[in-house]
């Protein structure tokens, strides 16, 4: 992971290419914003752990992620947006691999 991560760069990239995800429904952005920020936040503070070891205390934690907002989704709804910006961030194949499918 590059330690110059920031947020606005990710939200740039986003912004850009979230319509291409196959989970994304419409073209809102404003949709999958604080998911993308969770999974990106989430990863850079849990470097060493898995998705799978992780996943459960981002389930329980969405509910109280301070940059929600007015964002109701539920963790089923959002989830592979979070996963989509974990695995960016931390250079799992799975990002990559997804990308070139769709």
């Amino acid at each position: 992971m590059a330690t110059d991560l920031r947020w606005d760069t990710e939200d740039t990239y986003w912004r850009d290419n979230f319509r291409s995800r196959p989970y994304v429904l419409g073209d809102d952005y404003d949709r999958y914003r604080p998911a993308y920020r969770y999974g990106f936040e989430s990863a850079r503070h849990n470097m060493g752990r898995s998705w799978e070891d992780a996943e459960t205390d981002l389930k329980s934690g969405w509910d109280r992620y301070e940059h929600r907002g007015g964002l109701r989704s539920t963790w089923e709804d959002i989830k592979d947006a979070v996963r989509d910006a974990w695995d960016r961030v931390t250079g799992h194949p799975r990002a990559a691999e997804e990308s070139r499918r769709i």
